[in-house]
C-alpha cells in the first residue's frame, strides 16, 4: 500500500491471507465446509492472479470478457468439487490454472516486456534487470513446485508418512508432516509469485525509475519491489 501498486496485487495478497485462514479453520474444526473454504479459496485466489496477469493492458471490453470467463471456471470447479468431493480433481484444476498462469507470464516477460525495456534501458541494463527478474521467478517456481510435489506424495502416500512420523517420534517427525511443508513453501512461492508480477507490471508501464527491485539476501530476506520517489507518478 505505501509503495503505490495497483489495487489487484492488494486483493492478491489478501487473497492467499484468505487461504491460510481457511486452511488454519479446516484444520482446527475437520469440518467439511471449513474445507470448502480452504481449497476453494485456492483456487478463486488463483483466477485473481489469472485475472491481473492477462488483463494488464487490454481493453475494457477484453477485460470484461476475461472477468467473466474466469468467474465461469471458478464457478464449475466450485460446483463440479462440491458434487464429485474429488479431491484429485480439485488438485489437478489447481495445477492446471497455476501451470497456465506460469507460462502466460513468461509469454509477457520474454515477448512483451523484453523489446519495450531494451529500447527504453538498452541491452545491457535490460539484461541485468532481467537477470534478477529470471532468479526471483525461478526461486517462486522452486518452491512452489517442491511445495506442490510434497503436497501431491503426503496424499499418495499418506500410510507411509505416518508410520515414519511414529517411528522417529517428535521433535524429528515434525519434518515429516508434508503438508505443513505444502504450506510453507507454496505460501512462500506465491509471495514471490505476485511480488515478480508487481515489478512486471511496473516494468510494463514504463516506471522502471519510480520503482526498485529490493532482494538482499535470497535466504535471509524476502524480495520487494519499493517506489524511489514518493510523489508525482503513481502505479496505474
Amino acid at each position: 500500500m505505501r509503495n503505490g501498486h495497483p489495487t489487484i496485487f492488494l486483493l492478491a495478497y489478501a487473497g492467499y491471507l484468505i487461504v491460510g485462514l481457511g486452511s488454519i479453520s479446516f484444520h482446527a474444526t475437520l469440518k467439511y465446509p471449513m474445507q470448502l473454504f480452504d481449497e476453494l479459496s485456492m483456487i478463486y485466489t488463483t483466477c485473481l492472479m489469472c485475472f491481473a496477469a492477462t488483463t494488464h493492458g487490454k481493453s475494457t471490453r477484453v477485460t470484461v470478457i476475461l472477468g467473466v470467463s474466469l468467474i465461469g471456471v471458478a464457478a464449475f470447479i466450485t460446483g463440479y468439487y462440491h458434487i464429485t468431493k474429488d479431491p484429485k480433481f480439485h488438485q489437478n484444476a489447481y495445477g492446471i490454472l497455476t501451470v497456465s498462469i506460469v507460462f502466460w507470464s513468461l509469454y509477457v516477460m520474454e515477448f512483451e516486456l523484453r523489446p519495450q525495456l531494451e529500447k527504453r534501458m538498452g541491452p545491457a541494463v535490460s539484461a541485468s534487470m532481467f537477470k534478477e527478474m529470471r532468479r526471483m521467478l525461478a526461486y517462486g517456481l522452486t518452491m512452489f513446485l517442491s511445495g506442490y510435489l510434497i503436497w501431491n506424495l503426503d496424499n499418495w502416500y499418506c500410510g507411509y508418512f505416518l508410520q515414519w512420523r511414529n517411528h522417529v517420534l517428535l521433535p524429528w517427525a515434525i519434518l515429516l508432516e508434508g503438508h505443513a511443508w505444502w504450506h510453507i513453501l507454496t505460501g512462500i512461492g506465491g509471495y514471490y509469485y505476485i511480488t515478480w508480477w508487481i515489478w512486471l507490471n511496473a516494468l510494463l508501464d514504463g516506471m522502471e525509475k519510480h520503482f526498485k527491485f529490493v532482494w538482499p539476501n535470497m535466504v535471509t530476506s524476502f524480495a520487494e519491489v519499493v517506489r524511489v520517489d514518493h510523489g508525482g507518478a503513481k502505479g496505474k
